[in-house]
């Protein structure tokens, strides 16, 4: 069992930035990859960023990519996703997830997900 607490949302203008984290309790952060996926109105959750349990391998959406940055710090227990250069459509609610392994973007190898934090860009 592990909880994940989403924060750090809000409202930013377009080319803005704004960094999400991910607070997680229960098992031992360490032994999961983390990821972020996003969702916005009438749209399926699609993947964002993903990092491995020590860090050290990360992946992108090509839609993101070289505008976020996703990282941990085991010893807080939290994955970041620092979001530079920010656009309108990239509006959405952001989630973040767990998985024992390392699956990247497939939405169903994920174990658990948090609630979600509303990040909206404005033109």
């Amino acid at each position: 069992q592990v909880q994940l607490v989403e924060s750090g949302g809000g409202l930013v203008q377009a080319g803005g930035s704004l960094r999400v984290s991910c607070a997680a309790s229960g098992r031992a952060f360490s032994n999961y990859a983390m990821g972020w996926f996003r969702q916005a109105p009438g749209k399926e959750r699609e993947f964002v960023a993903a990092i491995s349990r020590g860090g050290g391998s990360t992946s992108y959406a090509d839609s993101v990519k070289g505008r976020f940055t996703i990282s941990r710090d085991n010893a807080k227990n939290t994955v970041y996703l620092q979001m530079n250069s920010l656009k309108p459509e990239d509006t959405a609610v952001y989630y973040c997830a767990a998985d024992l392994n390392y699956s990247g973007y497939v939405r169903s190898a994920y174990d658990y997900w948090g609630q979600g934090t509303q990040v909206t860009v404005s033109s």
